[in-house]
């Protein structure tokens, strides 16, 4: 496993919004964390990635412990995060939003020569290379978020509700974009309340609600299933 979350817990003050999830991830695996809003399914990606102390468990990446760890050593250590609302800067060229991705690297030319590859890849943003990010559509807007990461060169991409907002022909774009990842040997994580869309693409599920794993397994094995909804609505659907 390349990450190994186990009996995480994170407060906001006093109140817990995530209790005693264990939660692993294996190389080369996408791997979604789905549930209604306010299951705590960004809170763990928040922890994961450094920008949340939590108040118990283990994060291990790679073997080695995340805990106390900034954002910035955590994305050193080649976990890159697209957050919820894409956190693009709005008022930067697509060009500078680009560019700050690449300043953890050391390696300056491999970056400018990955950054002309995402250019090659993401015509869009070469496009729109000097204009302002906060121009492009929602779903060029994923994109550009997405692209971001992939400068960082991450061994593991937390992706957070890359569907949030987006028409469904965009959806579709940033999901092929996804898959396409994986294809090329990322591991992915990602958070979804659409359980139809990540259904499609990923490996293993976990389900959330009120903070914590409630069901997991393989898509093989729980798409279609009733234990799968009753865990994602919090009712046996069929029994009402």
């Amino acid at each position: 496993m390349i990450l190994d979350v186990e009996r995480l817990e994170v407060r906001y003050g006093r109140l817990p919004a995530v209790r005693d999830i264990s939660i692993n991830v294996a190389a080369g695996e996408i791997v979604c964390v789905v549930g209604p809003n306010g299951a705590g399914k960004s809170t763990t990606m928040l922890a994961i990635a450094g920008e949340l102390t939590p108040s118990r468990g283990r994060l291990l990446f790679e073997g080695g412990p995340l805990a106390g760890r900034s954002s910035e050593d955590t994305a050193r250590l080649g976990i890159s995060l697209v957050p919820e609302g894409r956190r693009i800067f709005g008022t930067l060229t697509v060009e500078e939003n680009l560019r700050v991705a690449s300043y953890i690297r050391r390696d300056r030319d491999a970056a400018a020569k990955d950054l002309e590859s995402l250019l090659d890849r993401f015509p869009i943003l070469k496009e729109r290379f000097r204009s302002p990010a906060g121009r492009l559509s929602g779903g060029e807007q994923q994109i550009l978020a997405i692209a971001r990461g992939m400068l960082t060169r991450p061994k593991l991409m937390l992706v957070d509700e890359p569907s949030l907002g987006l028409a469904p022909k965009n959806v579709d774009l940033v999901y092929e974009l996804l898959r396409s990842l994986r294809e090329a040997g990322m591991t992915l994580l990602i958070v979804e309340q659409n359980l139809d869309r990540v259904m499609d693409v990923a490996d293993r599920v976990y389900v959330m609600r009120d903070g914590r794993v409630q069901l997991s397994g393989t898509v093989v094995a729980l798409k279609g299933s009733a234990e799968l909804e009753a865990a994602y609505f919090g009712f046996d659907r069929g029994a009402a």
